[in-house]
Formats: structure tokens, C-alpha cells, sequence
């Protein structure tokens, strides 16, 4: 029992010392700089010196901080409803939650390399003998290395006499991290929980806008099929005021021609708007977790303002987008592979312990006697590889190079993308009060055309060219109403979508 109790603080005080000492190898990760733009070009007030009043301009002050729920900006219950239900239902973000659980799990497998590997091969072995002492030998073997870890040797006397021998070992090998191998694996899959968080929020973002843009797709043709339901009844109406006219003779049969042809057309392109409803209602079924074919959204025109969106400074985009995150916690990974990789130049130690009980009966089994044990360690070292550990190393350091590279375009197309919309919602408001102001004057052409028609002094062509005319403005004016909302929600998409970095896991609870 001393030796044994020597053994042990022997082995303690030496794992002791191993810890102490033990360093971590492999670069220091450090993010790279990138600079950022003081301001964004697209929304300094110098763009906006020429526009026209009323159009849109980012939210003042600019430093005002977007929110989670972003989409409630705009002011649509039915848009907020579904929101909810896509956070819920959305089997896209379904698989990206269960990827973040995943690399949640491979933290603990990492951080399981902290510790050491304890077995067991209990055993039990029955013998006889014919009338003279003998001898009963009882090895075990460790079932994972296949190597004796313990003999036990008994004597059974006595004429026909049986011999018991139970053995209960217990092994346990343990190498210690020297060399920061497994807390580099550790920080890697901790950085890999984050980029796998960081992609959940970029997913979830996506769908949010998607669905959002899919809303208002849907909501504009809902309001191009009112559009076109009014223009057919002026249509119909005109028909009527034609074929009255030729019956008192003041037109020609020309003219009921004319004006069946635009009706027919009007009549052709509306029934065409159902067509483009129905595909934006199935995607939204699918974006929110339902059967396209039992899922229905009430028709209602686009009639949704334009919102001020707080833009902010460019610098503030590397801790709001997602997926900047992601980029920046994949490189981060990388450089802890590096360490990884580097830790296979050091030799490494294997402390291994075995000990138990063995005995023939209870108390033998249990009593001082029946207690083995032995303590050992080894070290390896890799003398020769052909090269097999370098290009492991320059392997990771060219993953980690790329990382770095992906990781500065991702800025760089976030910053594009920002300056991208924020230009587009600017000339697409002033283009919307220029077409506002086109299709005032198209009805006014229309209603004189029309007057001169009924008095006889011009011929109904007039009427249809200008019928035309305020079709065709009107369609635009739609269209740009629609692109005007889309444009809203890239933008906010763009900014991140009021997400911050700092809701980031730590890696795993």
C-alpha cells in the first residue's frame, strides 16, 4: 500500500510539472485590417442636392440603430405575421440550427482530449485439478491496444478440488496536451460553433428578406390587377360610347374596331397578372413552412410608404452583417488548424496506469492482498515523414490565406451592396415623382381626347393612343412601387438587419 501511495503522488506530482510547462505552438491569430470608409458615398447630402423634394433619403440621425424585428418598420400586420411563422417554420433555418448543434457537439468530442481514457476488461476464470496441486494463470488484456495490462497467478489445492479467480482491472492512459494540440482543436471548433451560429443568423436574415420582398412582389400585383380591372371597364365603357356613336352616325365602324382591340388587349395582359400572384403566394407557403395548396394571403393593393432606414457608418457593417462574421470565425478556425498541424513537430507523452483487484473470493477480492497496480510513461517523436508534417502545415497556412482573402471581399461586397441600394432607392424616388407627375398629365390627355371624341372633332385613334399612354404610365408607376419596397428590404439586408456580432456564442454552454 505505500508503494502504491508513492506510485501515485509520483504520477500527480509529474502531471503537475507537465502542465505548468506545456505551451501552445502555432501562430497568433490576429484579424487583418481592413480599412473602412469614413462615410457612405451614396448617402452624403451632396446626393441628394439635386433631387427633387420628397424623395427618399436614410433615416436621420444616420447613426440610429436598425432592430431585430426590422421588418415592422413597415407597418404591415399581414407581413408580421408571417415573419413569425417563418422564424418557426422555415425548414431552411431548420437545417442551419441543426448544423449550429452539430458544431456544438464537435466541442465537446475536442475538449474530450483534455482528459484521460479510463477502461476496463473484468474477467472471471474457473478451474479444476484431479487429486495434486495446480497452478491457475489469469491474464487480461486491454480490449483497445490488445496488450497484457495484468497476470494473476493462483493455487488450488486439494483432491478434486475447483479454483475461482475473478479480475477486475482498471487501465488508464492519458497524453498530455505539451504542445497545445488539443486546446488549438478546442479553439477550432469553438470558432467553427460561431461560424455556424453566424450562418444560422445570415439564413434566418435571407429568408426574412425573401419572404419580405416576396410580400410586396405580391402585393404589387395585386395592385397591377386593380389597375387593370379599372382600365377594362374604361375600356368596356369606351367600347359602348363607340358603338353609340356610330349608330346616331357621327363615327365609323373603324372606330368599334379600335376600341374592341383595346379591350381585348387590356383583357388579355390582366388575366396574365394571376399567373405572377400565384407563384409569389406559393413561395411564400414554402418560405413559411405550409402547402402551397391550403395556403392562401388576402388580396390587398401595395399601398406601403417608403420608410426612412437608419444607414449608419461603413465601419459599423463589420460587426452587423452575419455574414462578415462568419468569414472573420472562419479564418480564426483556420489559424487555430495551423497549431494543429504544428504540434505533430513535437514529440508527444503517454502516461498509462493500471490497477485493480483480484481474488478468489470476497474477502481475498477485497482485501489488501488483492490489490494491483503499475504506473508507466512513454514518449514518441516522428524522426522521418517525407515531408508528411511541413505540407500538413502549409496545407492549413494557404486554407487560412484564402480565408483571409474571402473574409476581405465579403467587406468589400458588403460595402458595395450598401452604397448599391441606398443609390437605387434615391433615383428610384425621384424617378417615382417624375412618373407621378406623367400619369397626372396622361389622364388629363386622356379625358380631352375623349371630350373631343364625344363632340365629333377627333377620331376615336386618339382616344385609344392616349388610353395607351395611361396604361403604360400607370404599369411603371406600379413597377416602381415595387422595386421601391424590394429596394427597401435589400437595403436592410444589406445593413444586417439590425444583428449585432456580439450575439455570438461563446462556442458551446
Amino acid at each position: 500500500m505505500r508503494n502504491a501511495l508513492f506510485g501515485i503522488r509520483w504520477i500527480c506530482c509529474t502531471l503537475a510539472v507537465l502542465l505548468l510547462g506545456a505551451c501552445r505552438v502555432g501562430p497568433k491569430y490576429k484579424p487583418p485590417a481592413v480599412p473602412a470608409p469614413p462615410n457612405f458615398k451614396e448617402s452624403a447630402p451632396a446626393a441628394y442636392s439635386s433631387a427633387p423634394p420628397g424623395t427618399w433619403h436614410p433615416a436621420n440621425p444616420q447613426d440610429a440603430v436598425l432592430k431585430g424585428r426590422w421588418w415592422e418598420m413597415f407597418n404591415e400586420p399581414e407581413l408580421n405575421a408571417l415573419e413569425e411563422q417563418l422564424d418557426i417554420n422555415n425548414q431552411n433555418i431548420a437545417v442551419f440550427l441543426e448544423n449550429l448543434l452539430a458544431a456544438r457537439a464537435l466541442v465537446k468530442e475536442a475538449r474530450a482530449g483534455y482528459f484521460p481514457t479510463v477502461t476496463t476488461n473484468p474477467s472471471i476464470t474457473k478451474s479444476g485439478r484431479g487429486g495434486s496441486s495446480s497452478s491457475v494463470t489469469s491474464t487480461t488484456t486491454n480490449p483497445g491496444t490488445g496488450t497484457t495490462t495484468g497476470t494473476t497467478t493462483g493455487i488450488a489445492t486439494g483432491a478434486g478440488s475447483n479454483a475461482t479467480i475473478v479480475n477486475i482491472p482498471i487501465d488508464i492512459s492519458w497524453a498530455p496536451d505539451l504542445w497545445g494540440r488539443v486546446r488549438n482543436q478546442v479553439r477550432a471548433a469553438r470558432y467553427n460553433v460561431q461560424v455556424s451560429a453566424a450562418d444560422l443568423e445570415n439564413e434566418r436574415l435571407t429568408e426574412q428578406a425573401t419572404l419580405a420582398e416576396f410580400y410586396f412582389e405580391l402585393r404589387g400585383q395585386d395592385s397591377l390587377q386593380d389597375l387593370y380591372n379599372r382600365t377594362i371597364a374604361a375600356d368596356r365603357e369606351s367600347l359602348k360610347l363607340t358603338r353609340a356613336l356610330v349608330e346616331t352616325g357621327i363615327d365609323s365602324p373603324e372606330a368599334v374596331a379600335q376600341a374592341e382591340v383595346t379591350l381585348a388587349e387590356a383583357e388579355q395582359a390582366g388575366a396574365g397578372v394571376a399567373t405572377n400572384r400565384a407563384v409569389f403566394e406559393h413561395a411564400i407557403a414554402t418560405l413559411v413552412g405550409k402547402a402551397a395548396s391550403s395556403f392562401t394571403v388576402p388580396v390587398k393593393k401595395l399601398s406601403t410608404p417608403l420608410p426612412p432606414i437608419p444607414v449608419g457608418v461603413p465601419s459599423e457593417l463589420l460587426e452587423r452583417r452575419p455574414d462578415i462574421a462568419a468569414a472573420e470565425r472562419t479564418m480564426a478556425s483556420a489559424n487555430a488548424q495551423i497549431g494543429v498541424a504544428t504540434a505533430a513537430y513535437y514529440p508527444s507523452l503517454n502516461l498509462t496506469g493500471s490497477g485493480g483487484i483480484v481474488g478468489s473470493t470476497l474477502k481475498t477480492l477485497f482485501s489488501v492482498p488483492g490489490l494491483f497496480w503499475s504506473l508507466g510513461a512513454s514518449a514518441s517523436q516522428i524522426i522521418f515523414d517525407a515531408g508528411l508534417r511541413h505540407a500538413t502545415v502549409e496545407q492549413f497556412t494557404a486554407t487560412y490565406n484564402a480565408d483571409v482573402a474571402t473574409y476581405k471581399q465579403t467587406i468589400l461586397t458588403a460595402f458595395q451592396q450598401v452604397e448599391d441600394y441606398i443609390a437605387t432607392l434615391r433615383v428610384l424616388s425621384d424617378q417615382t415623382i417624375h412618373q407621378n407627375t406623367a400619369v397626372q398629365a396622361s389622364q388629363r390627355y386622356l379625358d380631352i381626347a375623349t371630350a373631343r371624341y364625344q363632340t365629333g372633332l377627333d377620331p376615336y385613334l386618339n382616344v385609344m393612343t392616349a388610353q395607351l399612354t395611361l396604361l403604360s404610365n400607370q404599369l411603371t408607376q406600379v413597377t416602381l412601387q415595387i422595386d421601391q419596397m424590394t429596394a427597401a428590404v435589400q437595403l436592410v439586408q444589406a445593413l444586417g438587419g439590425g444583428w449585432d456580432v456580439n450575439q455570438l456564442p461563446y462556442g458551446t454552454k
